[in-house]
Protein backbone atom coordinates (compact mmCIF):
# COMPACT_ATOMS: atom_id res chain seq x y z
CA UNK A 1 0.00 0.00 0.00
CA UNK A 2 1.28 3.46 -0.92
CA UNK A 3 2.05 5.85 1.92
CA UNK A 4 0.20 8.70 0.17
CA UNK A 5 -2.42 8.37 -2.57
CA UNK A 6 -3.97 11.34 -4.38
CA UNK A 7 -6.75 10.57 -6.86
CA UNK A 8 -8.55 12.97 -9.19
CA UNK A 9 -7.82 15.97 -6.96
CA UNK A 10 -9.60 19.19 -7.86
CA UNK A 11 -9.23 22.48 -5.98
CA UNK A 12 -11.36 25.52 -6.80
CA UNK A 13 -11.33 29.04 -5.45
CA UNK A 14 -14.72 30.28 -6.61
CA UNK A 15 -14.77 30.08 -10.42
CA UNK A 16 -11.00 29.53 -10.60
CA UNK A 17 -9.93 25.88 -10.72
CA UNK A 18 -6.34 25.92 -9.47
CA UNK A 19 -5.86 22.14 -9.52
CA UNK A 20 -7.69 19.74 -11.81
CA UNK A 21 -7.57 15.97 -12.07
CA UNK A 22 -4.26 15.50 -10.23
CA UNK A 23 -3.37 11.92 -9.29
CA UNK A 24 -0.16 10.46 -7.89
CA UNK A 25 1.15 8.02 -5.30
CA UNK A 26 4.12 8.19 -2.98
CA UNK A 27 5.68 5.15 -1.34
CA UNK A 28 7.49 5.00 1.99
CA UNK A 29 11.05 6.31 1.70
CA UNK A 30 10.50 7.60 -1.86
CA UNK A 31 11.02 11.13 -3.20
CA UNK A 32 8.53 12.50 -5.72
CA UNK A 33 9.53 15.74 -7.40
CA UNK A 34 6.68 18.07 -8.34
CA UNK A 35 7.97 20.58 -10.87
CA UNK A 36 6.43 23.44 -12.80
CA UNK A 37 6.53 27.19 -13.15
CA UNK A 38 4.89 29.58 -10.69
CA UNK A 39 1.11 29.31 -10.69
CA UNK A 40 1.03 25.72 -11.95
CA UNK A 41 -0.70 24.44 -8.81
CA UNK A 42 2.22 22.78 -7.00
CA UNK A 43 1.85 24.56 -3.67
CA UNK A 44 -1.95 24.35 -3.75
CA UNK A 45 -1.65 20.59 -4.21
CA UNK A 46 0.62 20.33 -1.17
CA UNK A 47 -1.68 22.50 0.95
CA UNK A 48 -4.61 20.28 -0.05
CA UNK A 49 -2.66 17.24 1.16
CA UNK A 50 -2.01 19.02 4.46
CA UNK A 51 -5.69 19.94 4.80
CA UNK A 52 -4.91 23.66 4.99
CA UNK A 53 -7.26 24.96 2.26
CA UNK A 54 -10.69 24.53 3.85
CA UNK A 55 -12.86 26.64 4.01
CA UNK A 56 -11.14 28.99 1.54
CA UNK A 57 -11.31 26.43 -1.29
CA UNK A 58 -13.53 23.63 -2.54
CA UNK A 59 -11.51 20.41 -2.53
CA UNK A 60 -12.75 17.31 -4.36
CA UNK A 61 -11.25 13.90 -5.07
CA UNK A 62 -9.43 11.48 -2.79
CA UNK A 63 -6.42 11.95 -0.55
CA UNK A 64 -5.41 9.02 1.66
CA UNK A 65 -2.42 8.73 3.95
CA UNK A 66 -1.43 5.41 5.52
CA UNK A 67 -4.77 4.09 4.28
CA UNK A 68 -6.75 6.84 6.03
CA UNK A 69 -8.80 9.42 4.09
CA UNK A 70 -7.63 12.94 4.87
CA UNK A 71 -10.57 14.63 3.12
CA UNK A 72 -13.10 12.98 5.44
CA UNK A 73 -11.01 13.38 8.62
CA UNK A 74 -12.19 15.86 11.23
CA UNK A 75 -10.22 19.02 11.94
CA UNK A 76 -8.98 17.54 15.20
CA UNK A 77 -7.91 14.29 13.54
CA UNK A 78 -6.05 16.24 10.85
CA UNK A 79 -4.24 18.19 13.54
CA UNK A 80 -2.79 14.95 14.87
CA UNK A 81 -1.46 13.93 11.45
CA UNK A 82 0.02 17.34 10.66
CA UNK A 83 3.39 17.73 12.29
CA UNK A 84 3.46 14.20 13.68
CA UNK A 85 3.11 11.98 10.59
CA UNK A 86 3.08 14.60 7.80
CA UNK A 87 5.27 17.70 8.07
CA UNK A 88 5.92 20.60 5.72
CA UNK A 89 8.79 22.97 5.06
CA UNK A 90 7.43 26.28 3.80
CA UNK A 91 9.05 28.55 1.23
CA UNK A 92 10.09 31.57 3.30
CA UNK A 93 11.66 30.72 6.68
CA UNK A 94 11.89 34.37 7.73
CA UNK A 95 8.13 34.81 7.46
CA UNK A 96 7.28 31.28 8.65
CA UNK A 97 9.28 31.66 11.87
CA UNK A 98 7.97 33.77 14.74
CA UNK A 99 10.39 36.74 15.03
CA UNK A 100 9.83 37.21 18.79
CA UNK A 101 10.35 33.58 19.87
CA UNK A 102 13.65 31.81 20.34
CA UNK A 103 14.13 29.21 17.62
CA UNK A 104 14.54 26.44 20.19
CA UNK A 105 11.17 27.32 21.70
CA UNK A 106 9.58 27.16 18.26
CA UNK A 107 10.96 23.67 17.62
CA UNK A 108 9.95 22.60 21.14
CA UNK A 109 6.45 23.94 20.50
CA UNK A 110 6.16 21.47 17.59
CA UNK A 111 6.98 18.64 20.00
CA UNK A 112 4.44 19.75 22.60
CA UNK A 113 1.78 20.31 19.95
CA UNK A 114 2.04 16.73 18.69
CA UNK A 115 3.36 14.77 21.62
CA UNK A 116 6.27 13.26 19.71
CA UNK A 117 4.03 10.42 18.49
CA UNK A 118 5.92 10.13 15.21
CA UNK A 119 9.02 8.97 17.10
CA UNK A 120 7.27 5.83 18.32
CA UNK A 121 7.13 2.47 16.55
CA UNK A 122 4.32 2.14 13.94
CA UNK A 123 2.20 -0.19 16.09
CA UNK A 124 2.26 2.36 18.94
CA UNK A 125 1.59 5.42 16.80
CA UNK A 126 -2.13 4.70 16.37
CA UNK A 127 -2.51 4.09 20.12
CA UNK A 128 -0.63 7.31 20.85
CA UNK A 129 -2.81 9.35 18.47
CA UNK A 130 -5.96 7.81 20.01
CA UNK A 131 -4.82 8.83 23.49
CA UNK A 132 -3.91 12.23 22.13
CA UNK A 133 -7.41 12.78 20.75
CA UNK A 134 -8.96 11.98 24.13
CA UNK A 135 -6.56 14.17 26.11
CA UNK A 136 -6.70 17.93 26.51
CA UNK A 137 -3.53 18.49 24.49
CA UNK A 138 -0.29 16.88 23.45
CA UNK A 139 1.46 19.12 25.95
CA UNK A 140 -0.15 17.11 28.75
CA UNK A 141 2.26 14.28 27.91
CA UNK A 142 5.49 16.11 27.02
CA UNK A 143 6.95 18.51 29.57
CA UNK A 144 8.89 21.60 28.61
CA UNK A 145 12.26 20.19 29.64
CA UNK A 146 11.87 17.10 27.45
CA UNK A 147 10.51 19.17 24.56
CA UNK A 148 13.54 21.47 24.79
CA UNK A 149 15.89 18.47 24.81
CA UNK A 150 14.26 17.07 21.67
CA UNK A 151 14.40 20.52 20.04
CA UNK A 152 18.15 20.77 20.60
CA UNK A 153 18.55 17.22 19.33
CA UNK A 154 16.65 18.17 16.15
CA UNK A 155 18.86 21.22 15.65
CA UNK A 156 21.86 18.91 15.94
CA UNK A 157 20.23 16.60 13.38
CA UNK A 158 20.14 19.44 10.84
CA UNK A 159 23.80 20.29 11.48
CA UNK A 160 23.41 23.62 13.28
CA UNK A 161 26.72 24.08 15.13
CA UNK A 162 26.60 24.61 18.91
CA UNK A 163 22.88 23.77 18.83
CA UNK A 164 22.31 24.28 22.56
CA UNK A 165 23.47 27.89 22.32
CA UNK A 166 21.91 28.69 18.94
CA UNK A 167 18.57 27.35 20.17
CA UNK A 168 18.41 30.46 22.36
CA UNK A 169 18.80 32.80 19.36
CA UNK A 170 16.01 34.60 17.56
CA UNK A 171 15.42 34.17 13.80
CA UNK A 172 17.01 37.49 12.89
CA UNK A 173 20.27 36.35 14.50
CA UNK A 174 20.59 33.45 12.06
CA UNK A 175 21.62 33.38 8.41
CA UNK A 176 19.16 32.39 5.69
CA UNK A 177 20.60 28.89 5.50
CA UNK A 178 20.44 28.46 9.28
CA UNK A 179 16.80 29.64 9.34
CA UNK A 180 15.98 27.05 6.71
CA UNK A 181 17.69 24.42 8.86
CA UNK A 182 15.52 25.48 11.80
CA UNK A 183 12.42 25.02 9.61
CA UNK A 184 13.65 21.54 8.69
CA UNK A 185 14.29 20.78 12.38
CA UNK A 186 10.70 21.77 13.20
CA UNK A 187 9.49 19.46 10.44
CA UNK A 188 11.51 16.36 11.43
CA UNK A 189 11.52 16.70 15.23
CA UNK A 190 8.52 14.34 15.55
CA UNK A 191 9.97 11.89 13.01
CA UNK A 192 7.19 12.11 10.39
CA UNK A 193 6.75 9.51 7.67
CA UNK A 194 6.20 12.15 4.98
CA UNK A 195 7.97 15.46 4.51
CA UNK A 196 6.58 18.02 2.06
CA UNK A 197 9.32 20.43 1.00
CA UNK A 198 7.87 23.46 -0.79
CA UNK A 199 10.69 25.26 -2.63
CA UNK A 200 13.12 24.63 0.26
CA UNK A 201 16.07 26.26 -1.54
CA UNK A 202 14.31 29.45 -2.69
CA UNK A 203 16.36 32.65 -2.14
CA UNK A 204 19.46 30.71 -1.04
CA UNK A 205 22.76 31.08 -2.81
CA UNK A 206 24.09 28.12 -4.77
CA UNK A 207 26.49 26.93 -2.07
CA UNK A 208 23.87 26.99 0.69
CA UNK A 209 21.34 25.41 -1.66
CA UNK A 210 23.67 22.46 -2.21
CA UNK A 211 24.14 22.10 1.55
CA UNK A 212 20.37 22.05 2.17
CA UNK A 213 19.84 19.44 -0.55
CA UNK A 214 22.61 17.31 0.93
CA UNK A 215 21.00 17.65 4.36
CA UNK A 216 17.59 16.54 3.07
CA UNK A 217 19.17 13.53 1.37
CA UNK A 218 20.96 12.63 4.61
CA UNK A 219 17.75 12.93 6.67
CA UNK A 220 15.95 10.76 4.16
CA UNK A 221 18.56 8.02 4.58
CA UNK A 222 18.72 8.26 8.36
CA UNK A 223 15.01 8.45 9.13
CA UNK A 224 13.47 6.69 6.11
CA UNK A 225 11.55 9.80 5.10
CA UNK A 226 9.30 9.95 2.08
CA UNK A 227 9.35 13.38 0.45
CA UNK A 228 7.13 15.39 -1.83
CA UNK A 229 9.72 17.81 -3.19
CA UNK A 230 8.23 20.90 -4.87
CA UNK A 231 10.33 23.14 -7.07
CA UNK A 232 10.44 25.11 -10.30
CA UNK A 233 14.12 24.19 -10.70
CA UNK A 234 14.50 21.23 -13.06
CA UNK A 235 18.13 20.63 -12.13
CA UNK A 236 17.32 20.38 -8.43
CA UNK A 237 14.37 18.03 -8.99
CA UNK A 238 16.42 15.74 -11.24
CA UNK A 239 19.07 15.57 -8.53
CA UNK A 240 16.88 14.67 -5.54
CA UNK A 241 13.81 12.78 -6.81
CA UNK A 242 13.18 9.14 -7.65
CA UNK A 243 10.12 10.06 -9.72
CA UNK A 244 9.08 13.37 -11.26
CA UNK A 245 5.65 14.84 -12.01
CA UNK A 246 5.49 17.91 -14.24
CA UNK A 247 2.58 20.30 -13.61
CA UNK A 248 1.13 22.86 -15.98
CA UNK A 249 -1.95 25.04 -15.41
CA UNK A 250 -3.22 22.92 -12.52
CA UNK A 251 -2.73 19.43 -13.93
CA UNK A 252 0.06 16.87 -14.18
CA UNK A 253 1.10 16.68 -17.84
CA UNK A 254 3.89 14.14 -17.45
CA UNK A 255 5.16 11.78 -14.76
CA UNK A 256 7.52 8.88 -14.44
CA UNK A 257 10.95 7.81 -13.17
CA UNK A 258 13.10 10.93 -13.03
CA UNK A 259 15.86 9.46 -15.18
CA UNK A 260 13.31 8.54 -17.87
CA UNK A 261 11.45 11.86 -17.78
CA UNK A 262 14.60 13.95 -18.10
CA UNK A 263 16.29 11.70 -20.65
CA UNK A 264 13.20 11.12 -22.83
CA UNK A 265 10.64 13.91 -22.19
CA UNK A 266 7.36 13.14 -23.94
CA UNK A 267 5.11 16.15 -23.37
CA UNK A 268 5.81 19.32 -25.40
CA UNK A 269 5.77 21.41 -22.22
CA UNK A 270 8.41 19.24 -20.52
CA UNK A 271 10.54 19.45 -23.66
CA UNK A 272 10.11 23.21 -23.72
CA UNK A 273 11.22 23.51 -20.08
CA UNK A 274 14.31 21.39 -20.67
CA UNK A 275 15.20 23.25 -23.86
CA UNK A 276 14.88 26.57 -21.98
CA UNK A 277 17.44 25.58 -19.36
CA UNK A 278 21.03 26.58 -20.17
CA UNK A 279 23.71 23.91 -20.09
CA UNK A 280 27.47 23.71 -20.44
CA UNK A 281 26.93 22.90 -24.12
CA UNK A 282 24.76 25.97 -24.75
CA UNK A 283 25.97 28.59 -27.20
CA UNK A 284 26.68 31.59 -24.99
CA UNK A 285 26.33 33.99 -27.89
CA UNK A 286 22.80 32.76 -28.70
CA UNK A 287 19.71 33.97 -26.80
CA UNK A 288 18.09 31.50 -24.41
CA UNK A 289 15.21 29.53 -25.86
CA UNK A 290 11.76 30.29 -24.46
CA UNK A 291 8.23 28.88 -24.60
CA UNK A 292 6.10 31.36 -26.51
CA UNK A 293 2.87 32.61 -24.95
CA UNK A 294 1.62 32.73 -21.37
CA UNK A 295 0.02 30.37 -18.86
CA UNK A 296 -3.80 30.59 -19.03
CA UNK A 297 -5.74 32.02 -16.10
CA UNK A 298 -7.24 29.49 -13.68
CA UNK A 299 -10.61 31.19 -14.11
CA UNK A 300 -10.45 31.02 -17.91
CA UNK A 301 -8.99 27.65 -18.87
CA UNK A 302 -9.21 26.43 -22.48
CA UNK A 303 -11.77 23.69 -23.04
CA UNK A 304 -9.15 21.24 -24.26
CA UNK A 305 -5.42 21.07 -23.57
CA UNK A 306 -4.29 24.02 -21.45
CA UNK A 307 -0.91 24.01 -23.19
CA UNK A 308 -2.51 23.86 -26.65
CA UNK A 309 -2.36 27.61 -27.43
CA UNK A 310 1.42 27.56 -26.83
CA UNK A 311 2.15 24.20 -28.48
CA UNK A 312 3.64 23.96 -31.96
CA UNK A 313 2.42 20.34 -32.26
CA UNK A 314 -1.26 20.99 -31.49
CA UNK A 315 -3.99 19.40 -33.58
CA UNK A 316 -7.73 20.06 -33.79
CA UNK A 317 -8.63 17.62 -30.98
CA UNK A 318 -6.34 19.53 -28.59
CA UNK A 319 -8.82 22.42 -28.68
CA UNK A 320 -11.87 20.30 -27.81
CA UNK A 321 -10.89 17.58 -25.35
CA UNK A 322 -8.92 17.59 -22.11
CA UNK A 323 -6.26 14.97 -22.93
CA UNK A 324 -5.93 11.79 -20.88
CA UNK A 325 -2.62 10.46 -19.59
CA UNK A 326 -1.01 7.99 -22.01
CA UNK A 327 1.67 5.49 -20.96
CA UNK A 328 4.56 6.16 -23.34
CA UNK A 329 7.02 3.83 -21.59
CA UNK A 330 6.83 1.60 -18.50
CA UNK A 331 5.55 3.81 -15.64
CA UNK A 332 6.11 6.91 -17.81
CA UNK A 333 2.91 8.87 -18.56
CA UNK A 334 2.16 12.00 -20.53
CA UNK A 335 -1.04 13.94 -21.18
CA UNK A 336 -0.79 14.53 -24.92
CA UNK A 337 -2.68 13.11 -27.96
CA UNK A 338 0.16 13.82 -30.40
CA UNK A 339 3.05 12.18 -28.56
CA UNK A 340 5.70 11.10 -31.02
CA UNK A 341 7.97 9.36 -28.58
Amino acid sequence: MALLEVRNLRVSFGPAEAVRDVSFTLNAGEVLGLVGESGSGKSVTSLAVMGLLVPQALVKGEISFEGRSLLTATARELQQFRGARIAMIFQEPMTALNPVMRVGDQVAEAVRAHGGTGRQQPERQLQARTRLLSSKSAGDRVDKKEAWRLAVEALNDVAIPDAERRARDYPHQLSGGQRQRVMIAMAIVNRPALLIADEPTTALDVTVQAQILELLADLRRRFGLAMLFISHDLAVVSQVSDRTAVMYAGSIVESGPSREVFAHPAHPYTRGLLNSAPSLRSDRSAPLRTIEGTVPSASNMPQGCAFGPRCEHRITSCERTFPALVEVAPQHWARCPVING
